[in-house]
Formats: structure tokens, C-alpha cells, sequence
């Protein structure tokens, strides 16, 4: 089953701690958006996602929806594997999975960095991993809590899985970091963190005020977005 983990490592009768921690970014190498936005969803292996994933799967059944990848852009602008669903298929495939996040076990971190200030993805990378080391660093304690810390990341973006590897060999230990390339289509929590993306880059195209007809359909007015999805995506923030 998708997002499914192993229960918790026993070692001589002493339960091992793990944490994963999935990447995904908004943004590009090519540097054509105003935004690069990394997205962080930290997971505690002892608790358990069967019971969420199953209530998640059961409501796509019983609502009639296709039980698909959530990769958030493509559904709200009708591309990829959405390209023949109408609005309102779409709407209810989110509105089901924003149901999922509100109950995940699950803390995360957004990263942010304004494209305005590099000139080529070098200068992405530097950016990226100073911000990277600046959370690990204001986190420590609660990292270095963990025996185990597996970062899944699909490496999409060569800047970006440099400064990952590059932050985390800088401010972690190297034995507790194990670094898997996952696809956000292959676990549930990497959807939550292109989710997350998606909705903080939303967060800045209402707050610059260059909101698309997307936004609205999908968000409602800048209230409506910042009591709703937008309150209960930052309600997990670390």
C-alpha cells in the first residue's frame, strides 16, 4: 500500500526511532517562476498511517473517485492524468485529499526563496541550502532525537537535491541520513508535500494579489482561502 511504513526497528530490546522526512519543490532550474519553494513533511515512523491512508481510500471509493496520485498543479489546471476529468471531479478528488491532510500524524517545514536575487541554479542551490541548514540547525534537538533519518527526495530538480545532500551531510550526522529517491506518486506523504506546495505558492499569488481564475474556482476569495486550506496547512507547521 502506498505511504505504508514498517512498524519500528527493535535493536537487543530498544525500540529505534525514525523519521522521515519527504522533499518535494515548486520551481525550476530555469529559474522562470517568481518563487522557489521547498515543502518538508516530517514523519515519526511510530505512528502509524494505516488508519488514515484506509478512511482516505474508503472516501475516494464511496464518492466514486478514481483512487489516482495526487499531483496537485496538474489537477487544479486540468493536465497530465486529469486531462479528461471535469471541474467538479477535480474538486471533490481535493476536497477529499485536503480531508486526508487535516488528519495526518505529520509536522512540516516550508522553505522559501525569491528567484529575483539568482541569476543561475548554483546560486538556487547556495540559497537553498543555507535555508536548509538554518531549520536542521533551529530543529537540532528534535533531529537529533532520531536514530534513524531517511530523506526521500525524487531529485527532480539538480540544484535542489544538491543542497539537500550538501545541507544534511553539513548539519546532521552522516549514519543517521539515509537519502532514498522517491517519486511523490509512490508514498502518500510526497503528495502531502507537493500539497503543501501548492498551497503556499497560492498563499503568495493572493498576497501579491496576481490571483489566477484557477485560485478562485479552487480556493475561493483570499479569506475564504486563508480560514480554510490555508489555516490548516499551516496548523502542522514546525
Amino acid at each position: 500500500m502506498p505511504g505504508t511504513f514498517s512498524p519500528a526497528l527493535f535493536v537487543l530490546g530498544a525500540v529505534l526511532r525514525e523519521l522521515s522526512i519527504f522533499i518535494d519543490e515548486s520551481g525550476s532550474d530555469g529559474l522562470d517562476a517568481p518563487y522557489y519553494i521547498l515543502a518538508l513533511v516530517l514523519h515519526e515512523q511510530g505512528n502509524s498511517l494505516d488508519s488514515e491512508i484506509a478512511l482516505y481510500e474508503r472516501s475516494l471509493r464511496e464518492r466514486g473517485l478514481p483512487d489516482i496520485p495526487v499531483h496537485t498543479t496538474p489537477l487544479l489546471y486540468r493536465k497530465k492524468a486529469y486531462e479528461g476529468m471535469d471541474e467538479e471531479t477535480r474538486k471533490r478528488l481535493l476536497s477529499s485529499f485536503r480531508v486526508f491532510f487535516r488528519h495526518l500524524p505529520i509536522r512540516h517545514a516550508c522553505l522559501t526563496l525569491d528567484t529575483k536575487g539568482f541569476t543561475t541554479p548554483d546560486d538556487v542551490t547556495v540559497g537553498m541550502r543555507r535555508a536548509l541548514v538554518e531549520f536542521m540547525f533551529d530543529n537540532m534537538v528534535y533531529l537529533q532525537g532520531f536514530d534513524n533519518i531517511k530523506v526521500y527526495y525524487d531529485d527532480g530538480q539538480r540544484s535542489i537535491a544538491r543542497a539537500i545532500h550538501e545541507a544534511a551531510d553539513y548539519a546532521l550526522s552522516r549514519n543517521a541520513v539515509i537519502f532514498r529517491k522517491a517519486s511523490p506518486a509512490d508514498y502518500r506523504l510526497g503528495q502531502a508535500a507537493d500539497y503543501i506546495c501548492t498551497v503556499e505558492l497560492a498563499a503568495l499569488r493572493y498576497r501579491d494579489k496576481q490571483t489566477t481564475s484557477t485560485d478562485e474556482k479552487f480556493f475561493g476569495s483570499r479569506a475564504q482561502f486563508k480560514k480554510g486550506i490555508l489555516k490548516e496547512v499551516r496548523a502542522k507547521r514546525m
